[in-house]
């Protein structure tokens, strides 16, 4: 996974959670990626200017007004499985037919909200997911309006498909795919852990970023479906194995900090560059 400022800058804002973060550590962090202070320092200019970021204090940037509903939304792989229930065999249905063009931005927004929800496309104008999220439905579709869903877009649940459509939603995941992922990303973490103490520090900092990310991006876009579409119990094994990573991987860059500061640092949560990107896809 290339990182670039942006997505570097953006994910260590949401590191820090509510602390501000120094361009200092920004560009502390830059430096294992062969980023130079000046690039730093002119993406975290434009940032400001579109509204990701914002000035906390003197030398110190937070999350801005545009990326901090969304940035809720994603830091919420921490807990998915607890929004998890058993599935009765119903559907989440949205209806985007009837929703307006006149916004050029609106699709793209809107496509995401749906792809990081897990719907998929049944019919034209018509997206469908398995029912095994949060119980409250107005709690759905509060998420997928924050996400970035037109408000006037039709939310329900729906039971009852005919067989030849409840044969076609079956089909809109690979099932079968997605618990392999699941298997090999949780071997490649475990693997990898396993020789951390032999990596020097900057190496073992800037690998954990990377393979961190694309492990996290996994859990952001995962479309979170019961049984029978994957093999849930391989899901859980590797979002334990994500959260032990996460762990390991906090400590790693508290060090790195640390060794090249003459204070203490600033960060408290692994860098992950697959979260916040999603604020620009």
């Amino acid at each position: 996974m290339k990182v670039n400022p942006k997505n570097l800058i953006l994910d260590l804002m949401l590191a820090t959670g509510d602390k501000p973060m120094t361009a200092r550590d920004a560009i502390l962090a830059g430096s294992l990626f062969h980023m130079s202070e000046n690039s730093l320092r002119v993406t975290l200019a434009r940032l400001s200017a579109a509204g990701l970021i914002e000035a906390a204090e003197r030398g110190a940037y937070r999350l801005g007004p545009a990326a901090t509903d969304l940035a809720g939304e994603v830091a919420t792989w921490r807990t998915m499985e607890s929004r998890l229930r058993a599935w009765q065999g119903s559907y989440i249905v949205v209806h985007c037919g009837a929703l307006g063009r006149s916004d050029r931005a609106a699709p793209q927004r809107r496509e995401r909200a749906l792809q990081m929800m897990g719907l998929r496309l049944l019919e034209r104008g018509l997206y469908i997911r398995p029912d095994n999220m949060e119980s409250d439905l107005d709690e759905v579709r509060q998420r997928l309006y924050k996400l970035g869903l037109d408000r006037n877009a039709a939310v329900f649940r729906a039971s009852g498909l005919d067989p030849a459509r409840e044969a076609v939603v079956h089909q809109l995941w690979n099932g079968q795919a997605l618990t392999r992922t699941y298997r090999q990303l949780r071997v490649e973490l475990e693997q990898w852990l396993a020789r951390a103490d032999q990596l020097p520090l900057d190496a073992a900092a800037r690998e954990s970023f990377l393979l961190g990310g694309k492990a996290i991006h996994q859990l952001v876009f995962d479309p979170l479906l019961p049984e029978p579409f994957v093999d849930t119990r391989e899901r859980h094994a590797f979002i334990q194995a994500v959260h032990h990573f996460d762990e390991a991987g906090r400590a790693i860059w508290n060090r790195f900090f640390a060794s090249v500061a003459d204070t203490p640092p600033a960060l408290h949560l692994t860098p992950q560059p697959a979260e916040l990107e999603t604020l620009n896809e």
